[in-house]
């Protein structure tokens, strides 16, 4: 009898299973935003820590009334800031400086796709002229004078490669004419446009969550350049289109208004130099120079660190008694637990995240357009010094090979007078006139998980020229003081010097 009892108890279990596993069957929808407004979205989301309902039922009950009034209570005045990154704006920005939209795309969990000058011939007039300069009207006409320079300069050196292009690239079989004029303009004017100044214009699609958008914001109107103030609160208006509420006090931050006059004020007071070196008598300071990297600094227990972090996860004991433990093997030992860790990493996988315990700095001097693809993998640190003109400049190669050296300076020296000129009255609004070819200094902190995506990515031969070096060398600094931590990095091709020779 007792085993029939339990038996009926286990059917009844069995059933009851079964019925809740009906009743709560697996849902993925989205909520449809044509029918709900972002903020009425990201208040059906939040309210599911306190509601039973589903989403979609929550959402029903959700006016756009109440979900002002729930994020003025919740996220406004108790600071539940997570909510605003449910709510999702997408903003299309035209006809911006280059300089301008690198402020606004310094945020990590953003997505921008802007206008490329590699695919793209930028017309003659394409360029931003700094409010700053309106008090100064001479200076406003030798700043105009000098991008319609390098503008000029631009286009004679599309042709000037053309010309060498259509000599030293011949034409496909079936190729048709127009198809490989295309080609080589592409060529052309990815080598070409590196005499466009920081004041061209561009286009940015942005999507950002209210959060994210907001700090944006904050950092572009708390900025000392005009356009960069006038950019925010264009953002914020168009923003509040969408979010009302959670971009409702959007605004320049005290701090940072103040943070780089403090920083240059601390570095002044300590005795570094704030001024940049003086320009020769033609107004070119170095000339042509080549990119640098060095590795700054390394984790020297990064062998330690990313075994014990690969144990760690799974080895129910506190770290401080797992790094006891990683600590008494042997160098063999470690690699070991890295290798088995490792294995089975294909081409488009990403390590672990234990690999991010290892962190590599390194100061690059790389040139503007370079830098402008480096900031793009933003889940690195990195902290640019300003623009100048002050570290010379790269000529790119196909300008170089087509002998159109001195058609490059003739478009670059005036710029450069230019821009010490203008640094006398605004050392920010200066900045426009440097060119993608110059050189800017910048030092970055990256883990070794990002390590591995970017060396894979950035070194391929695919890879844009004027990035692939740097990265190449950068590689190559990290790998010669911890060569078994990239054992298992895999690249399309790997350069000489690689340790491993297999790859593995």
């Amino acid at each position: 009898m007792a085993v029939s009892s339990r038996i009926s108890v286990s059917r009844n279990q069995t059933k009851d299973a079964e019925a809740s596993e009906q009743l709560y069957s697996r849902r993925v929808y989205p909520l449809d935003a044509h029918d709900l407004s972002e903020e009425q979205i990201a208040v059906a989301f939040a309210m599911t820590s306190r509601r039973p309902e589903p989403f979609d039922e929550i959402a029903e009950q959700v006016s756009k009334e109440k979900a002002a009034d729930f994020h003025e209570r919740w996220v406004l005045g108790y600071g539940h800031a997570s909510v605003a990154e449910h709510a999702v704006v997408h903003l299309a920005v035209e006809n911006v400086s280059r300089l301008a939209i690198d402020t606004l795309e310094d945020n990590r969990l953003a997505s921008y796709t802007e206008k490329s000058t590699r695919y793209q011939v930028m017309p003659e007039d394409y360029y931003h002229v700094p409010e700053e300069l309106d008090p100064h009207p001479d200076l406003k006409k030798v700043y105009i004078a000098a991008c319609q320079g390098l503008f000029r300069g631009y286009m004679k050196l599309i042709d000037g490669s053309m010309d060498y292009l259509r000599k030293t690239t011949p034409q496909r079989d079936s190729e048709r004419d127009g198809g490989y004029n295309l080609r080589l303009r592409r060529v052309a004017t990815d080598h070409c446009r590196a005499v466009l100044p920081a004041a061209t214009l561009t286009n940015v699609g942005v999507t950002a969550n209210a959060r994210t958008l907001e700090h944006a914001i904050a950092k572009l109107m708390s900025s000392e350049l005009i356009e960069e103030q006038q950019l925010g609160e264009a953002v914020r208006d168009q923003g509040r289109l969408i979010t009302p509420t959670l971009i409702k006090y959007a605004d320049k931050v005290d701090y940072l208004v103040r943070a780089p006059g403090l920083q240059l004020e601390r570095a002044r007071r300590l005795g570094f130099p704030g001024e940049e070196p003086a320009p020769t008598a033609d107004g070119v300071v170095s000339g042509a120079r080549p990119p640098e990297v060095r590795l700054v600094h390394w984790d020297r227990k990064g062998e330690e660190k990313l075994a014990a972090a690969l144990l760690y996860r799974q080895s129910n004991m506190p770290y401080d008694e797992v790094w006891e433990r990683v600590n008494d093997l042997g160098p063999e030992s470690r690699q070991a637990i890295i290798d088995e860790s490792a294995a089975g990493l294909g081409p488009h996988d990403a390590p672990l995240r234990e690999f991010e315990v290892v962190d590599y700095s390194f100061e690059f001097l790389l040139d503007y357009g370079a830098y402008r693809e480096f900031k793009r993998h933003r889940m690195m640190s990195y902290l640019p010094q300003p623009l100048t003109v002050a570290h010379g400049y790269r000529i790119p190669p196909v300008v170089a090979e087509a002998g159109l050296e001195s058609e490059f300076e003739q478009a670059v020296g005036p710029a450069e007078e230019a821009y010490w000129r203008v640094r006398e009255v605004s050392p920010l609004a200066a900045q426009y006139l440097v060119t993608h070819a110059h050189n800017r200094r910048v030092v970055s902190k990256f883990n070794l998980r990002e390590c591995y995506h970017l060396f894979k990515m950035r070194t391929s031969k695919e890879a844009h020229f004027s990035i692939r070096e740097p990265m190449l060398e950068a590689m190559r600094l990290a790998v010669e003081v911890q060569p078994q931590l990239f054992r298992h990095l895999k690249l399309r091709s790997y350069p000489d010097w690689w340790p491993h020779p297999t790859g593995d």
